[in-house]
This record gives C-alpha cells, sequence and structure tokens, in this order.
C-alpha cells in the first residue's frame, strides 16, 4: 500500500500517530509524515486514516495505483 499524506489538508490533530506510530510521527511543522510505510499492517494503516479528521492520508493499491482511501467519487 502507497501512503501520501496531503500537508495542505493536515492539521497536525494525529489521531495517525496515536493509531500507527509505527507508520506516522509529526515533523517539526507538527504536520504528519509517513516514516516507516511498513511497521504496520494494511488494517491499521486503513484504520489510522480513516481516523484523520480532514482525510489527509491517502491510500493507494501499489499493484494498480488506484485509490483505496478515501474512495474517489
Amino acid at each position: 500500500m502507497k501512503i501520501v499524506v496531503d500537508r495542505n489538508l493536515c492539521i497536525g490533530a494525529a489521531p495517525c500517530v496515536a493509531i500507527a506510530g509505527e507508520v506516522f510521527e509529526l515533523d517539526t511543522e507538527g504536520k504528519a509524515v509517513v516514516k516507516n510505510p511498513k511497521g504496520a499492517d494494511d488494517e491499521t494503516i486503513l484504520l489510522a486514516a480513516r481516523a484523520c479528521p480532514v482525510r489527509a492520508i491517502l491510500l493507494y493499491d501499489e499493484q494498480t495505483g488506484k485509490q483505496i482511501f478515501p474512495e474517489a467519487s
């Protein structure tokens, strides 16, 4: 799974860090960054993305490039 954090959307609420601290951390600007994309299983990463109040975490299938979360409308 490819993980992208939209830094323009991120507000630093950090539920991603609370849920998947092995994958996400806050940088010096207080915004989420991916520190280890393989630090948790896909289910945990999806939970972390869903917990983001502004949907700043985008998840993609590495094989197809299709966006997994949030689902495109």
